[in-house]
């Protein structure tokens, strides 16, 4: 009975690796043709901007060759790396960040570490 259960396992797992390496490879996202001005550009950041959490920021973006720079201040630490990723995701070859995180942010970091370690 044993080596009957082993047979089968062992079949079966044979039979997933063949299903697996049979199956076609997901499609290819489509190149883009079209790359964004920086005027494009810099509106997508704002519009991703002022639908997030991050509005509250008043983060000011500018736009040169593709790579956005980033300037404000936060006090939330979180904030200063999300508006990097959504710079990133609207289209940014390169992103500039000059946010400055507020001290009381930085404080309140640092004590949620220390309590936590």
């Amino acid at each position: 009975m044993k080596i009957l259960v082993i047979v089968a396992s062992v079949w079966m797992a044979c039979a997933a690796q063949t299903a697996s390496r049979s199956a076609s490879p997901p499609p290819a996202k489509p190149a883009q043709t079209q790359t964004k001005t920086d005027a494009e550009l810099e509106r997508a950041i704002r519009a991703r901007f002022a639908k997030s959490k991050i509005a509250v920021n008043n983060f000011q973006v500018r736009v040169q060759g593709g790579i956005a720079t980033i300037e404000g201040t936060t006090s939330v630490v979180q904030h200063k790396g999300a508006a990097t990723r959504m710079a990133r995701g609207a289209g940014a070859k390169e992103v500039v960040n000059k946010v400055k995180i507020s001290e009381a942010a930085r404080k309140k970091a640092a004590a949620q570490l220390a309590h936590s370690r």
